[in-house]
């Protein structure tokens, strides 16, 4: 395994540890406030139960809602919650293209509703090193890409996100963090696996802004940011489709971005993580599972391949 070190910090440029921690314990607890009251808007839906769920404890609700990336809303893990109630997601349009026999713009509820929803609860992985248990709501995404009807050429499934800067305010200003729109892709076999689903809601209720709303991509046995929010087209595509953080910076985000302990982020190591709702920086850390604990569902996905090289 390839041990990577960070640059030299100097002393001064640390934040004293309690300083850092009293920080940190206002800004979750305002990022929980905000996320109460914009759930106060959602909506019950039914669901049932998968067998593809872990039965690992859920992470609170609340540490759901409030700590978050979402960067059309901010760089802070609080800025999700804060900001993302100015997002309008109803009506909400879809649009499936590229290579498929039945190409349409959908509105999001015509996209859903031939389908049943399915609670999920997956561990979900984030590759600054924390992690989660989350009650996902939704459906595989096979079925709905299968109804589009893919041609034979298609080979990847490449996806992306509302841009509406007047809306989401880490779209407009001189320190955005990404180009926009924030786009992702995945392998058509990677797509069509069972356990791959696009999410409408959450703890029985449909999807918060902060997380995702009203349509977002969930991938368990990959890194979080594979899983792109606020989706407004998926394409079927013949060649590898760019990814937004592999745009950005290709040493550290790789296509595939499978959670593989053995392969180090060039800044820490991913070979363990602390679950959020489990004690904060006090949690002991756990050993990170490769493909994050799915490796019985997709490693076959894989075979043959460098999984450091093809990070």
């Amino acid at each position: 395994m390839l041990i990577r070190h960070s640059p030299d910090i100097a002393p001064s440029e640390i934040t004293p540890r309690e300083a850092y921690l009293r920080r940190r314990d206002v800004l979750l607890g305002m990022g929980a406030a905000m996320a109460f009251a914009g759930a106060a808007q959602a909506k019950p839906l039914a669901s049932a139960k998968s067998p593809f769920s872990t039965d690992e404890p859920k992470t609170p609700r609340a540490d759901v809602l409030a700590y978050n990336n979402f960067y059309e809303f901010g760089g802070r893990k609080s800025d999700p919650a804060d900001n993302a109630h100015t997002l309008t997601t109803s009506p909400w349009k879809v649009t499936i293209d590229g290579l498929v026999a039945k190409a349409a713009d959908y509105r999001l509820e015509d996209l859903i509703k031939p389908f049943a929803l399915e609670e999920r609860i997956y561990r979900m992985r984030c590759v600054e090193g924390w992690s989660m248990v989350i009650p996902w709501i939704g459906v595989q995404l096979s079925e709905i890409l299968k109804r589009a009807e893919p041609l034979g050429s298609a080979k990847y499934v490449a996806f992306e996100t509302l841009v509406r800067p007047e809306e989401m305010p880490g779209q407009k200003g001189l320190l955005q963090l990404l180009p926009w729109p924030y786009v992702e892709g995945l392998r058509l076999d990677e797509a069509l696996h069972p356990l791959t689903i696009l999410a409408v809601g959450l703890y029985g209720e449909t999807l918060p802004n902060q997380n995702g709303a009203p349509l977002r991509l969930v991938v368990p046995w990959k890194y979080g940011f594979k899983g792109i929010k606020s989706i407004v087209r998926i394409s079927l595509v013949e060649t590898q489709p760019k990814t937004s953080w592999n745009i950005q910076n290709p040493r550290e985000y790789g296509f595939y971005s499978n959670v593989n302990p053995s392969v180090d982020h060039p800044r820490w190591t991913q070979a363990s993580e602390r679950r959020i709702g489990e004690g904060g920086l006090f949690a002991k850390r756990r050993p990170t599972l490769m493909f994050n604990g799915y490796g019985d569902q997709v490693a076959s996905l894989y075979g043959g391949m460098d999984l450091e090289r093809y990070f």
